[in-house]
């Protein structure tokens, strides 16, 4: 940690949090002009850059601007998107279980999604403009409906993190069985489209899936770091915080909601893609030493293992390409079988 002086304002500038985020999207960028590179037209990366920069032949602008790139960055949004959500989720609970997967919010809004597709046939009796957003839409309601839910129900005077968790697994599994029993009511065809959509998948995702992310992202996390003293303040018991000045309830609140809306809108625009929230704030936390996950820090890594997991589904196993959600939940479930046993050797110590 370093004291830093420009003219009036002074302040301390701690060096392991700076290096994860410049090092983390340099990697991130890194990531993402190979994963527009590949493909069926092969580009290297200072074609992608020229391309990037106004240059190269119409086919080229064609196969990055409008098939490779879209994907690739709805990818790095979203990853963002739930590891801030995640952190924030994880600071106000003071548990590193606590992320939307856990609170229910991507489940509920899976299940805003699959009632969509199951009674509107997806898109068949939903046409138009409407059919591009409707499944959109109903996750992000799903989520948010999902979010009051747990906040309503974990409400006792206030909110602890220990029984918001316990209520989050208690809606998230409610949300599961309600859209297991809508894929078995649903068309088949309908029931496997939505199967898809809930692996988390970014096969076919285009600007209007990276727009209202990025939209989320540029409001919500400039909020969200304005925060930071107050989820600092978090990591403390409630005394403690109280006599810090926090008023409590108020700012679980409001953040609490902040997160949801971000996951949510993440779930809207890829499904529901597993573990990121949960894992990439504890890896940001682990890497930055500092004693909550750090907002920027948890951004940058979220961002980076669905750039890597949608990298390797699409290569790794030869023409097959797998949904990313696949990949993350490979990668995520043995960490989360991790955090487990860790937290039950923690509560015994």
């Amino acid at each position: 940690m370093t004291a830093v002086r420009v003219g009036a304002v002074s302040g301390r500038l701690r060096w392991r949090p700076l290096v994860l985020v410049v090092a983390g999207a340099a990697l991130l960028a890194l990531v993402a002009g190979v994963a527009v590179g590949l493909g069926d037209v092969p580009l290297g990366l200072g074609q992608v850059l020229d391309v990037l920069l106004g240059g190269g032949t119409r086919g080229q602008r064609f196969v990055v601007l409008d098939l490779r790139l879209p994907r690739v960055l709805t990818g790095v949004l979203v990853g963002a998107a739930l590891g801030v959500a995640g952190a924030v989720c994880q600071a106000i609970a003071r548990n590193p279980l606590a992320s939307p997967d856990v609170l229910g919010v991507t489940w509920g809004a899976g299940a805003g999604a699959v009632t969509v597709i199951t009674f509107a046939g997806s898109f068949g009796a939903v046409g138009g403009a409407v059919a591009g957003v409707a499944v959109p839409a109903a996750a992000l309601a799903g989520g948010l409906l999902a979010g009051l839910l747990v906040h309503g129900l974990a409400w006792r005077r206030g909110v602890e993190g220990f029984r918001l968790v316990l209520v989050g697994i208690g809606v998230s599994a409610v949300a599961v069985n309600l859209t297991q029993y809508l894929l078995t009511v649903g068309d088949v065809t309908d029931a496997a489209r939505a199967v898809v959509w809930l692996t988390g998948s970014l096969n076919g995702r285009g600007w209007e899936h990276a727009v209202p992310v990025g939209l989320a992202l540029a409001v919500l996390l400039p909020a969200a770091l304005s925060g930071t003293r107050l989820l600092g303040a978090l990591q403390f018991d409630d005394d403690t915080a109280r006599g810090l000045g926090v008023r409590l309830n108020g700012a679980r609140g409001a953040l609490l909601l902040l997160a949801v809306v971000l996951a949510a809108v993440a779930t809207a625009a890829a499904g529901p893609v597993a573990f990121v929230a949960l894992a990439a704030p504890q890896v940001a936390l682990r890497l930055a030493g500092t004693a909550t996950p750090p907002l920027l820090g948890s951004a940058v890594v979220g961002g980076l293992l669905v750039a890597v997991s949608d990298l390797v589904s699409r290569t790794a196993f030869g023409g097959v390409e797998l949904p990313v959600g696949v990949v993350t939940a490979v990668l995520g479930a043995p960490y989360l079988m991790y955090l487990l046993v860790r937290t039950r050797r923690e509560a015994r110590a």
